[in-house]
């Protein structure tokens, strides 16, 4: 049975209508904020929402919403000899922790399409003492597409997957002049895309642009580990004197980042060969670093990078060291959580981190996976 010790505050519930554009979701949706309901019970609903609105034509309700297809992997995590001075944190003790990592492809196509350009996701689980865990959940974007989760349904129903034919040269040009991102040429085999809604819905909304364009020229990894994975949240941690500090996670691959050439036709499913063959010859490594923000960084908005200059401290190393006997149990069942979080660490007052926690409970509900940790309420 897993247990799990964390932090869980209440924060003010953010709405942010949307007129801009014509969105079903959003028309249809109930009035969330409303004085007659609870903050958890407004999450509750939005989430609900959002991982229906998630869910692709060619998807499964078996699968995830997003990151449907992926591949579990086993590894161990160090800490650094200065972690414990800036997060307290068990898993920056300096003791080796086991860990259970989740890798896997963005879309929530059921079908493996590995070469296509999409973003990857990297979920990695920390087993504690006395059966204790937290979680790190990133992905390749270092950036969100919105800043608040009603905000994101609207992004979700406006991306929602349609019929894809790319668009002419000319039509290229013309976006080019414009300042635009113009769509690309469809892979094969591709009849549809949330790209043309995507950047639709970032024409009209400046603060999505860096996620969405980020998104569509992001490639494929050569491997899932020849890439790098930001948390995008921003998180509070506690350092053995009681400072507290604002902080962003990401994990930073050993081997360096690669892609494929985008010249050449992608194949469709490689990276779990891949990963199963590279790791039979012997592990790879990660440094998780942590970025320590500043007064006047966005503390609560996914949406916004913080300067490039901030303080890094690279708090340990995870050697990821065999894909995993039972792929059910460790990576299709498995349970995610970003608020899985332990003494040291909490939340901080970003909104779409505080829905998350609804939403992971619902998906991992809807397909039947391992009962989330906040699945009892």
């Amino acid at each position: 049975m897993l247990r799990w010790r964390g932090h869980d505050g209440s924060v003010d519930h953010c709405v942010e209508h949307r007129q801009d554009l014509q969105d079903p979701v959003a028309a249809s949706r109930p009035s969330l904020g409303s004085p007659m309901l609870t903050a958890a019970e407004d999450d509750s609903r939005l989430a609900e929402k959002l991982v229906e609105a998630l869910y692709r034509p060619d998807g499964s309700r078996a699968l995830r919403p997003v990151h449907a297809l992926g591949i579990g992997a086993t590894g161990t995590f160090v800490a650094s000899r200065i972690a414990s001075d800036f997060c307290v944190a068990e898993h920056f003790s300096g003791e080796p922790i086991t860990t259970t990592v989740r890798f896997s492809n963005g879309s929530g196509c059921a079908t493996a399409h590995d070469g296509w350009s999409d973003v990857r996701g990297m979920a990695t689980r920390f087993h504690l003492a006395d059966a204790a865990a937290t979680d790190l959940v990133a992905m390749t974007l270092p950036e969100f597409f919105t800043a608040t989760p009603e905000a994101f349904l609207d992004f979700a129903a406006a991306a929602r997957p349609a019929p894809y034919k790319g668009e002419s040269v000319w039509r290229k040009l013309r976006a080019l002049l414009r300042l635009e991102l113009p769509l690309r040429n469809p892979y094969p085999g591709e009849t549809i895309s949330p790209d043309s809604g995507a950047i639709a819905f970032a024409d009209v909304h400046p603060n999505a642009r860096l996620a969405v364009f980020g998104a569509a020229a992001i490639g494929a990894p050569l491997s899932y580990v020849r890439a790098s994975y930001h948390a995008v949240h921003t998180f509070v941690v506690t350092g053995k004197d009681g400072t507290r500090r604002h902080v962003r996670f990401s994990w930073q691959p050993i081997a360096g980042v690669a892609n494929t050439n985008k010249s050449e036709t992608p194949v469709d499913s490689y990276l779990l060969a891949e990963l199963r063959t590279r790791l039979e010859k012997g592990s790879d490594r990660f440094s998780l670093v942590m970025t320590i923000g500043e007064t006047g960084d966005a503390f609560d908005d996914p949406t916004r990078p913080w300067p490039p200059h901030r303080v890094r401290i690279v708090m340990g190393t995870m050697t990821i060291e065999a894909v995993a006997d039972d792929q059910a149990e460790a990576s299709e069942r498995l349970s995610f959580n970003p608020w899985l979080l332990v003494h040291g660490m909490e939340a901080s007052d970003d909104p779409v981190l505080r829905v998350r926690k609804e939403a992971y409970k619902i998906s991992s509900a809807r397909r039947g996976g391992a009962p989330c940790p906040f699945a009892g309420g």
